[in-house]
């Protein structure tokens, strides 16, 4: 079938069905430079290139389904972190957003630190050569041989986040010799996703020790009572896919206020404060991030404010970006396979991958945009939902977009922003193979995290 002969669903936003997308853009063949990396664009026959390569070549090389990094644009996030913050606060990057060898090495080179959360992420970064005082170990139920690993090589700090941790991580320091510095993960009472916030009533959760009912404070009286514990700091973490500063003000007042009962019950000004991650990025034209120096500004502003009023000395400010460095950095790239419309309703257009690469939209209910990225297109739009080969209806990875109404069977589409989370959560549910990390940096391409092969799955199948 012809590409212009191929039936299409629904086109015209005055018919189209009730749901959550944008109308279509003016023209699909222009970019959102919002959700793609900085040296994504169009080449003179309208394929998507990125570091200077276009998407037919990497296709042809890498194959499909794949991640590709925009390895200039991880460097210049990270410098951009670094710099907005500056030589008297920290910057560590949130290893779970996704992490291997290369990225270690790049955050290494361009002067951020690290923020682990498994024993297995530990590995990595110790094996890629970040230096050990440069990381922070993460997770609310580390287990005594992580402890060990982590303390043993030297970790600059562990974020404690419960009462057994305490003592679990006393007792290895202790062991060893070593005086641990640690920090407390408080719950502060502070949920915030994108633009709300709910400032009370959230300890229900499985992370941290509550602020609210004395707990925190208590956990201060264990860790500094304890000789083998550094205690230097408290820590929160408040959300994902923040925009608005309005939960970090409420957070940073309370954690302050915790600071000041600890000056005035122990005599003791805690040198470090962490307000941990989440800052938002553009998955869709609708979301509208702000840049590190405004984020920085903020944050910085609101801790010295408060500080000031509780009469402290301002403490050193960490923060964990992940999927604000990450994230915008990377695409996934489809070659599209079956098309089915739907009378009225859209058309299904099925990839070569779907939620074993890309989970969050199944989980979190995600939103994300594709463009057609192999050629440009004069067609109508149609509304369209594209979907993966795996035998789940939820296996959705862009729930509502639009797509020029000629799209045919072999065309390369691409899903931007999905650098973060996206192959740190990938799965072989049906057996798929997990895709590749393609590192382009001007005009070269070269594999970070190699494609699963069939021969990789019946290894791990000793039966």
């Amino acid at each position: 079938m012809s590409r212009s002969a191929h039936p299409a669903g629904p086109r015209h936003a005055d018919v189209l069905p009730e749901g959550h997308y944008s109308a279509p853009a003016a023209d699909l063949n222009v970019l959102d430079e919002k959700v793609w990396s900085r040296t994504v664009t169009r080449d003179a026959d309208g394929a998507l290139t990125v570091g200077g390569i276009a998407v037919a070549r990497l296709a042809e090389e890498f194959g499909t389904p794949a991640y590709f990094l925009d390895e200039s644009d991880f460097r210049a996030r990270c410098r951009a972190w670094a710099d907005a913050f500056g030589a008297d606060a920290d910057v560590f990057y949130a290893g779970k957003a996704f992490l291997s060898r290369a990225v270690v090495r790049w955050l290494k080179e361009e002067g951020l630190n690290l923020d682990v959360c498994s024993g297995g992420e530990l590995t990595t970064a110790l094996d890629a050569g970040m230096p050990a005082e440069r990381i922070a170990f993460h997770g609310n139920n580390k287990t005594v041989a992580e402890i060990e690993r982590a303390v043993e090589a030297g970790v600059g700090r562990i974020v404690l986040d419960s009462f057994q941790e305490i003592v679990r991580v006393a007792h290895v320091a202790r062991r060893h010799g070593v005086r641990q510095r640690v920090q407390i993960r408080v719950t502060v009472g502070v949920e915030a996703h994108t633009h709300e916030f709910i400032a009370t009533a959230h300890e229900d959760q499985k992370f941290g020790i509550a602020l609210a009912d004395g707990q925190a404070a208590e956990a201060v009286r264990r860790g500094l009572a304890l000789d083998a514990l550094e205690l230097v700091g408290v820590h929160s973490h408040i959300g994902s896919q923040i925009f608005d500063m309005a939960g970090f003000e409420v957070s940073a007042r309370r954690v302050v206020q915790l600071l000041a009962e600890i000056r005035d019950e122990h005599g003791v000004e805690l040198p470090e404060i962490d307000l941990g991650g989440g800052l938002g990025i553009a998955y869709t034209s609708d979301d509208d991030p702000r840049e590190p120096h405004e984020i920085a500004k903020a944050l910085t502003d609101i801790v010295s404010r408060e500080c000031e009023a509780a009469k402290l000395r301002t403490p050193r400010i960490s923060v964990e970006p992940g999927r604000a460095i990450v994230g915008p950095t990377a695409f996934t790239l489809y070659e599209v396979g079956t098309i089915k419309p739907l009378e009225g309703l859209r058309t299904y257009v099925s990839v070569d991958g779907g939620m074993s690469d890309n989970i969050r939209t199944a989980l979190y209910d995600a939103e994300y945009t594709v463009a057609l990225v192999s050629r440009t297109s004069d067609a109508e739009p149609m509304l369209v939902r594209v979907v993966g080969k795996h035998c789940e209806s939820g296996d959705i990875v862009v729930k509502d977009a639009f797509l020029p109404a000629d799209l045919a069977p072999g065309d390369l589409i691409a899903v931007p922003a999905t650098g973060a989370y996206c192959r740190s959560m990938a799965s072989n549910y049906n057996h798929a193979l997990r895709p590749p990390v393609v590192a382009v940096r001007d005009g070269e391409a070269r594999v970070i995290v190699r494609r699963e092969t069939e021969e990789d799955l019946l290894r791990l199948d000793v039966g």
